[in-house]
């Protein structure tokens, strides 16, 4: 090999490792342009699951807020906050579309962020929420709100300036330069199929994402999702203190405010009226123009109750024509002065068809009347009714409490009763029934329960809370015939001890299941002279109370016991027990028969109408029945 050969060869050997050398920085470039690229997709793929992760937990506070029955505002409040502080919008806000008689405007719901707080105090000395604003007149966003679509735009300057007209260019401009603010997105919402309002959210960037896009069409449907929920829930809410009728507060409603009224008065040594008020003559618009019109009737006054209620003042519709109002600090005088201003009100109106509708007021006012909140709702009631007994359409004020109330005399007969040893009934229910009398005091529920417990000695199946109901269903028929107060006091009276001779009676013969023979009948039929005259003649004070007793088992045709009196020879407080205890009794299961349903109970009460008790009487008592004033 010669010299050249030599050097060619080298030379190749050479190539072979320049050859190797590039290659290897060919691959090594390769690897690090490849570790560039790949640095980059993972700080992009970081940065959308971190972006991700944040709207996820958003839609999870979102959907936390939608599943704790919280306030509608409250909802909407966490919908903004979230989307400014989690997903990095600089503003947000939620306007509600409105319509009245100037035209249709916006309604601020909720809003976030610095350009609201610094706009609307600093320049309106006002929250955005108290403001009107301009439904903005730029055609792109009401064709986005007709298609559903998102909108965005980079004219935040004309957006604001289009819905508050009133502001500056200069300080638009100045605000949302210091915020940064570089453009808006719009996102219509609906609720019920229709526009409710719109999304805003105001951006530090110029362009949003089309994944940014997607989301927030996403997060516009649990925003519509959340206020159909918390409507429902409102609306729920709404219903249970409520009159479905008139939307006035329901009974339920009223007793709860009158107690924390009264806690209330006690506190702050206040006082505090309230006012019945009954529609006149509701059954006689009921059967000339039919019960579409006497609801009209009724929703008229509880209109005229809207109007002139104070915001404090609480207006409920009790049941059937009855409402009652609260007025917290009112004494009688103001208290009068409103009820003459409702009564003339609700005179002065004409109704289609029916004409003027007038309506009978009572008031009382409470440390004025009665100390006693139980027993100023029965002056209050009294009142009114004594106004109806008077000709009706006026105003009648509650007389103070008597010195001794049909409570007190129906303690002391019960009293009287048990230490002197009247009923043969056992020691340990003596003793019992005694500590109850001792403990309890006026208008305590120990009245109806002792009552109960009686019952119970010879009645197993009498459950606990039926004298309560057979005394308030009492008083509402009562009522109905427009009884005075003294003759409803001793009806209640009546009702307690009624059937008291029952527990002289054999307990074998109450619990048989075989049709009674003749002398057993005989000595059934002994019961309400045994209670008059062998238990409660002898004890004071309810001398009046028992001829109501002795004819509580009367008939109407003449056929019931002891004396077989007919129609009107009957006293109208006994006919009123014997349907009243029928109607419980029919409720009950008995040795001879199972208990019936509420209905079948009325049929069988209207059936004997005519035979065992008047027609006027069983039709008033199928109405009280069914009204939504009782609910037994």
């Amino acid at each position: 090999m010669g010299i050249f050969d030599g050097i060619k060869n080298f030379k190749k050997q050479l190539d072979k490792v320049e050859t190797s050398i590039y290659s290897g920085k060919q691959s090594l470039l390769e690897v690090y342009e490849l570790n560039l690229k790949l640095e980059a997709e993972i700080a992009k793929r970081t940065r959308e699951l971190d972006t991700a992760n944040k709207q996820m937990l958003t839609l999870q506070h979102i959907w936390d807020m939608m599943n704790s029955s919280k306030p509608l505002s409250s909802v909407l409040n966490a919908i903004v906050t979230s989307l400014q502080g989690e997903l990095g919008y600089l503003h947000s806000c939620i306007a509600k579309k409105m319509t009245d008689g100037e035209g249709e405007y916006l309604q601020m719901m909720a809003c976030s962020g610095s350009l609201f707080d610094g706009i609307f105090r600093s320049l309106f000395d006002c929250d955005p929420y108290e403001m009107r604003f301009n439904s903005p007149n730029i055609d792109e966003i009401y064709e986005s709100i007709e298609e559903d679509k998102i909108y965005q735009s980079k004219d935040v300057l004309e957006l604001i300036k289009k819905t508050i007209p009133d502001i500056s260019e200069e300080v638009v401009i100045k605000g949302l330069g210091a915020t940064g603010t570089k453009a808006y997105i719009l996102i219509p919402l609906t609720y019920n199929h229709s526009h409710f309002g719109s999304l805003v959210v105001f951006s530090s960037r110029e362009d949003a994402a089309e994944n940014e896009l997607k989301f927030l069409k996403l997060f516009s449907k649990q925003i519509e999702l959340a206020i159909t929920i918390a409507g429902l829930f409102q609306t729920v809410k709404e219903q249970a203190v409520t009159d479905s009728m008139t939307g006035l507060y329901n009974r339920r409603y009223f007793e709860e405010f009158l107690q924390k009224e009264v806690l209330r008065s006690k506190r702050q040594n206040t006082k505090f009226s309230i006012i019945g008020i009954d529609l006149d003559h509701l059954k006689k618009i009921n059967d000339k123009f039919g019960h579409t019109y006497g609801d009209m009737a009724i929703k008229a006054i509880s209109e005229i109750l809207k109007s002139s209620c104070r915001t404090i003042d609480i207006a409920a519709r009790m049941g059937g024509e009855e409402f009652n109002v609260i007025l917290p600090g009112v004494d009688s005088q103001g208290a009068i002065i409103f009820a003459e201003r409702i009564r003339k009100t609700i005179e002065a109106i004409p109704l289609e068809k029916i004409g003027h509708i007038t309506a009978s007021i009572g008031l009382g006012t409470f440390k004025e009347h009665s100390e006693d909140i139980y027993e100023l709702e029965e002056l209050v009631d009294h009142a009114m009714y004594e106004s109806k007994r008077a000709g009706r359409n006026r105003v009648t004020v509650a007389k103070p409490a008597s010195e001794t109330s049909w409570q007190e005399i129906a303690i002391n007969a019960f009293t009287d009763i048990l230490t002197k040893h009247r009923i043969p009934i056992d020691k340990r229910t003596s003793n019992l029934l005694n500590k109850k009398l001792q403990e309890m005091n006026i208008n305590n529920e120990m009245l109806y329960q002792v009552s109960d417990l009686l019952v119970s000695t010879y009645n197993p199946k009498h459950a606990v809370g039926i004298t309560k109901k057979k005394v308030f269903l009492a008083t509402l028929l009562a009522k109905r015939f427009e009884l005075p107060k003294e003759n409803v006091d001793k009806l209640k009276i009546a009702v307690l001890l009624y059937d008291i001779g029952n527990t002289m009676l054999p307990k074998d013969l109450l619990s048989k299941t075989e049709p009674l023979n003749e002398e057993e009948f005989a000595s059934i039929k002994q019961h309400p002279l045994i209670a008059a005259r062998e238990i409660l003649k002898p004890i004071s004070n309810i001398g009046d109370i028992i001829p109501i007793i002795e004819k509580h088992h009367e008939n109407w045709n003449g056929t019931g016991y002891p004396e077989h009196l007919s129609g009107d020879n009957i006293p109208i407080e006994s006919q009123i027990i014997l349907i009243v205890d029928s109607y419980f009794a029919l409720l009950e299961d008995r040795p001879y028969r199972t208990a019936m349903s509420k209905q079948d109970a009325i049929k069988t009460i209207l059936v004997e109408s005519g035979s065992k008790w008047s027609t006027a009487l069983a039709d008033e008592f199928a109405s009280v029945i069914n009204n939504e004033d009782f609910n037994d």
